[in-house]
């Protein structure tokens, strides 16, 4: 598991420490530049958190570039390598502008928040579900949530997919768990 401290990231970007804000699309974009170079530097399968805990803020643009553009590239049909994200240190200074650009790219994301793991974005309400139950039980199948959600097993198979796509969800071992869970 990778951790990455945006705000290292950020300092070491525009080369100064006492800056602490996300803002404008070009500081955006070479956090992400320098995000996705770490990321290739581990390996064919990778988590990583992303750490906001000691950014001050972020703006709309750096947002679009850093949240929604990394997520983009990664849950592409033919991503630089398999990649998934958990999400922490994200307060309401953040939470504005990263909720926006999900909303308007369709995309969601694991968050971790005093210790609890949720997803947040675009989901359906049968996505939503099978996200939480897999949470919930650890190493999941479609029959696993079938059963649990009461749901034909297509449907399960479905929605662990498109969960699977948008990289809030990993397959291991001809199963599925859901980024951030304590049992995966």
């Amino acid at each position: 598991m990778n951790h990455i401290d945006i705000s290292s990231v950020l300092r070491q970007t525009l080369a100064c420490d006492l800056y602490s804000n996300l803002v404008t699309r070009s500081t955006g974009a070479a956090v992400r530049g320098q995000i996705e170079q770490l990321l290739s530097e581990s390996g064919a399968r990778a988590l990583t958190i992303i750490d906001f805990s000691q950014v001050s803020m972020i703006d709309f643009s750096c947002a679009d570039e850093v949240v929604a553009k990394l997520l983009l590239r990664y849950a592409a049909d033919d991503p630089p390598q398999d990649a998934y994200f958990l999400f922490r240190g994200v307060t309401e200074h953040h939470s504005d502008a990263i909720e926006a650009v999900l909303e308007r790219h369709g995309l969601a994301l694991a968050l971790e928040a005093d210790g609890e793991v949720s997803v947040i974005g675009v989901l359906s309400d049968d996505e939503r579900r099978t996200w939480n139950a897999a949470y919930r039980l650890g190493r999941v199948d479609a029959a696993d949530v079938a059963t649990e959600l009461d749901i034909a097993p297509d449907d399960a198979q479905r929605a662990l997919g498109a969960l699977c796509r948008l990289r809030v969800l990993m397959p291991v071992d001809g199963q599925y768990v859901a980024v951030g869970s304590p049992r995966g």
